[in-house]
């Protein structure tokens, strides 16, 4: 599970409930010592709020790893201090911390030295980067060199980039980190050119306690016989990795073909280990060139070659590292992924979250929405919308805009993804229900058309300096929230029962000619109808006439629905009818719903029947002794 919340007094109790609001899946739990124990290893966060003695004695016997130990973070009774007191990088804590602390506008307190020295935290950045940290009893040394001399030099031989305070050098020997796959960087060479006509051993004059950093990028093609063993495929593994000078820890994932991907020993080997397995058919493993073929593995299979050509395939290299090897029952061959080695580091691509909220506070809107708000660099958003949200979105950059710039938003949430950054576009209600989902989506629609298509041939829909860039790679995703028309249904009762019709009376994007004629169809079709917008400043009489439209068609005792400020504070709910609608207050903020032919009021509920009634005259009411 995620999240424990640990609390002692009701003072406690009442933060832990507060919290929920940011870890909404979080589990409340009275704080016993002698039970902590019993969800250590159950929980990825273990939130304290007591005081930090109480927590340390706790905990002590049960701390083991920093690669295993969940995240514990202890926060006073008022919420003033968000401490982050284990696992601070690798578990999370000082993130933890730090998000707390904006959330209940304390302070976090956050002790590791590269944070307080704002240096690059070196296991954070390597697990960011998937690579793997050889030796951690190397990992405080090297940090240390980190912090006293405010750089760190690496060297690597897969292209990434690297913070500031990296300094790349060209030889192992003068690196504090080195980022490679070999287990060994100096075994072909033993010596080196210390000056001009000298040579040394690479043992004597190279940095010590250099940190080894394995880049995943080995792909490990594998073929074997029926029934061969676990023990057997690994150590098969592990000898040509050794015989190789490669490192285990640098491997990727395992390629082999379809017949063999649910083969038990090799499965067993790939879950240990947490490798993935890509499988290939006959005919995608004999469109590899160069490989020599295998007569055996062609008549058992119809491939020309497992090993090697999966290998190829699965890592996007033509080349391989090492050829096939047969060792007992197994025939492995390793090839490196292309994309650790090609010299491209790739760009970071963005992601835009649609996102809505829902009417407004914070407990209405989804988990799955809070985490995107809480992973997004920047908020883009209406002001208003964005003032209900504040707790969730003070860490972040926010880009607000008035009530009709919704264009300009939703131009600039595209414009900061294309750089590379993840953006929440926030709406209020659902994002596709007359909001910003499909904006975004004619935006980047336009964005890729304006390539130099004769149909859209402006070159100035986005700045100059993102005019090459390509929108079709961004990730987008809408997240669904509840609509202006669930709260004000569920305000009301169970107007919308029945089938439906939702309407804008808002003629700024819609002729007011086309909105009267879907107001007739949906009168006339006996539809309950939900208003949107009914009434501005600007245009008053449009709700008079959609009034006048449904006295046409409907009684004028038709009961009719209110609302505004659905589930905010200052929320209003009242149920009237066609007649008297008009008596009361209505704006931009209400949502009107009127009933269809059936619906009905009872204990000041708003109900459109479903049509059970039928049931109830088939002799179920008798069967529990009650009337129609």
């Amino acid at each position: 599970m995620s999240t424990a919340i640990l609390y002692i007094t009701n003072n406690g109790l009442t933060l832990a409930k507060r919290l929920k609001g940011l870890y909404p899946d979080a589990k409340i739990l009275k704080f016993k010592s002698e039970a902590v124990s019993e969800f250590w290893n159950e929980y990825r966060n273990l939130i304290f709020i007591m005081a930090s003695g109480i927590v340390v004695r706790t905990i002590a016997p049960l701390i083991k790893d920093k690669k295993t130990d969940p995240a514990v973070v202890v926060i006073d009774e008022v919420g003033k201090f968000a401490i982050s007191l284990l696992s601070g990088h690798l578990g999370g804590a000082n993130k933890i911390a730090e998000a707390i602390a904006d959330f209940l506008g304390g302070e976090a307190v956050v002790t590791t030295a590269s944070d307080v020295n704002n240096m690059p935290p070196i296991d954070l950045w390597a697990r960011e980067n998937n690579f793997v940290i050889d030796d951690w009893d190397i990992l405080p040394q090297v940090g240390t060199r980190l912090i006293n001399s405010g750089a760190l030099r690496v060297y690597t031989e897969v292209e990434i980039k690297i913070p500031d305070e990296f300094l790349k050098v060209a030889e192992p020997r003068f690196g504090d980190v080195l980022i490679t796959n070999r287990k060994d960087v100096y075994l072909s060479r033993p010596t080196c050119n210390y000056a001009a006509g000298e040579q040394c051993s690479t043992s004597a004059c190279r940095v010590k306690s250099q940190l080894y950093l394995r880049p995943r990028n080995l792909v490990v093609g594998i073929g074997c016989n029926s029934g061969t063993s676990e023990k057997e495929i690994e150590d098969a593994v592990k000898k040509t990795l050794e015989e190789n000078n490669l490192s285990f820890s640098s491997i990727h994932s395992i390629a082999t073909i379809d017949i063999k991907a649910n083969e038990h020993g090799l499965a067993a080997f790939a879950k240990r280990h947490n490798f993935e397995i890509n499988a290939f058919t006959p005919d995608e493993l004999n469109t590899v060139q160069r490989v020599e073929k295998s007569e055996a593995a062609f008549k058992a299979t119809g491939a020309i070659g497992v090993a090697e050509p999966a290998a190829i395939i699965s890592s996007g290299n033509d080349k391989l590292l090492v050829q096939k090897q047969k060792i007992g029952n197994v025939t492995v061959a390793i090839a490196e992924k292309r994309s650790a080695v090609s010299g491209q580091q790739s760009e970071k691509k963005g992601k835009v979250y649609i996102i809505g909220t829902g009417p407004g506070s914070i407990e209405h809107i989804t988990p799955y929405a809070r985490n995107a708000i809480r992973k997004s660099d920047v908020i883009v958003g209406y002001d208003t919308y964005l003032d209900l949200i504040r707790e969730l979105i003070n860490d972040k950059e926010i880009v607000s805009t008035g009530m009709t710039q919704e264009i300009d938003r939703c131009k600039k949430a595209v414009e900061l993804a294309i750089e590379g950054k993840t953006v929440s576009v926030i709406s209020s209600g659902d994002p596709g229900i007359y909001a910003m989902a499909g904006l975004v989506f004619e935006i980047i629609r336009a964005i890729e058309r304006q390539s130099g298509s004769a149909e859209y041939p402006n070159k100035n829909f986005l700045p100059d300096e993102l005019s090459h860039c390509s929108a079709a790679a961004l990730s987008v995703e809408v997240i669904p929230g509840i609509s202006a028309l669930n709260a004000c249904a569920a305000r009301l009762g169970a107007p919308l029962m029945h089938d439906f019709a939702v309407i804008s009376l808002s003629d700024k994007l819609t002729p007011w000619e086309l909105i009267e004629k879907r107001i007739t169809s949906a009168a006339m079709s006996d539809f309950v109808t939900v208003l949107y917008n009914p009434k501005s400043m600007g245009r008053p009489e449009h709700i008079n006439k959609a009034r006048a439209i449904f006295f046409k068609y409907r009684s004028a005792e038709t009961p009719v629905g209110i609302v505004k400020g659905a589930m905010r504070e200052d929320e209003s709910v009242i149920i009237t009818n066609l007649r008297d609608m008009l008596n009361y207050d209505i704006d931009m903020q209400t949502t009107v719903i009127i009933g269809n032919s059936q619906t009905f009021t009872w204990n000041n509920r708003m109900i459109t029947p479903r049509g059970y009634e039928k049931k109830w005259s088939n002799g179920v009411m008798e069967q529990w002794g009650l009337k129609g």
